[in-house]
């Protein structure tokens, strides 16, 4: 019996902790626009030695977002950058990107520019509210 009510309490501890750990609605509003923006860029991505088209490189950042999202291991927006969109997490090869006009740079600066940029877009935007 005893071991029963510990196995109780360690599945309420280990959900409690995902619960937590699940991003915020601004978080997740910031991952979708991340998200998006990959995906309709004109930009190419660079993961385990191939390039992939844009479609491709969302479709599989979603994938490990939404398995670490699942595991609770995406709190916030930073979190989906370093875990899910920087490097593979087989080979641990950093994830690349080039878009046409700019340098080949790495995934964690190009994604972490766009977060800057729409953070300051939505701080600057008016607030709408009583």
């Amino acid at each position: 019996m005893r071991l029963a009510s510990t196995a109780i309490a360690l599945i309420w501890i280990v959900a409690i902790v995902a619960a937590q750990a699940a991003p915020a609605p601004a978080a997740k509003a910031e991952i979708e626009y991340l998200l998006s923006a990959v995906a309709s860029s004109d930009c190419r991505f660079y993961r385990n030695g191939t390039w992939y088209d844009a479609t491709s490189a969302a479709a599989h950042l979603r994938a490990k977002y939404e398995t670490l999202a699942a595991r609770g291991l995406i709190g916030d927006t930073e979190d989906f950058i370093d875990r899910a969109a920087t490097k593979s997490s087989l080979s641990g090869r950093d994830y690349a990107i080039k878009c046409e006009g700019i340098a080949e740079m790495s995934s964690r600066q190009w994604l972490t520019d766009l977060l800057f940029a729409y953070r300051a877009s939505h701080a600057s935007a008016p607030h709408r509210g009583p």
